[in-house]
């Protein structure tokens, strides 16, 4: 492993990842309190972070198990679960229990789906890249981005926890998960040209 491809894995990866920081802050704030948390985020970012690998390593090959033309649908499922996260938050409301209304454990297979979703794009990206690095290089740049997924929950928990964020995701949490995932949603549909061009 030479440090300039480790230098482009790290830099494309902070480029490609940014807006997860964001999500992962949000998810650990929905989950707190719960012991489950930590672990079931971890979880749920590392599957849904292997399986963009794995759909960007089979298409740099040759292989793609998803057409083009179904990827800005996946922009649906993000929006799936920013409307269900609605409906929940619009059911709990006015619950005055001594519990924050976002409070609920996080589940690993959704939050594995909202980051495969989000990560399409990253396919986009991320083919190319691995085309022409070749077996070797593809596997610095897995190496890398796995690494870096520990760094990004990391952050995300770290984000979570300062006291001011942590007490504007405690207020408003119930209300900016669904609509950073149905605009995350509605973004991969519209630049994926779902709706046509």
């Amino acid at each position: 492993m030479s440090l300039g491809s480790i230098g482009q894995a790290v830099g494309l990866f902070a480029v490609t990842n940014v807006d997860d920081i964001v999500i992962l802050a949000l998810f650990f704030a929905q989950g707190t309190g719960h012991r489950s948390t930590t672990r079931n985020i971890t979880l749920g970012q590392y599957l849904g972070f292997a399986g963009i690998l794995a759909a960007a390593g089979a298409a740099a090959f040759g292989a793609t198990f998803l057409p083009d033309a179904v990827i800005p649908y996946l922009g649906l499922l993000p929006l799936a679960l920013g409307v269900r996260a609605a409906v929940q938050a619009w059911r709990e409301r006015g619950h005055d229990d001594g519990e924050a209304p976002q409070s609920r454990p996080v589940r690993i297979l959704e939050l594995a789906t909202v980051t495969f979703a989000n990560g399409g794009d990253n396919i986009g990206v991320y083919v190319p890249v691995f085309a022409t690095a070749g077996a070797g290089g593809m596997t610095v740049y897995a190496v890398v981005f796995l690494a870096l997924v520990a760094v990004w929950v990391a952050a995300g928990r770290y984000f979570a926890t300062r006291p001011v964020i942590a007490r504007a995701l405690s207020r408003w949490g119930h209300i900016l998960l669904p609509v950073v995932l149905i605009g995350i949603g509605l973004l991969i549909l519209v630049e994926g040209g779902a709706f046509g061009r």
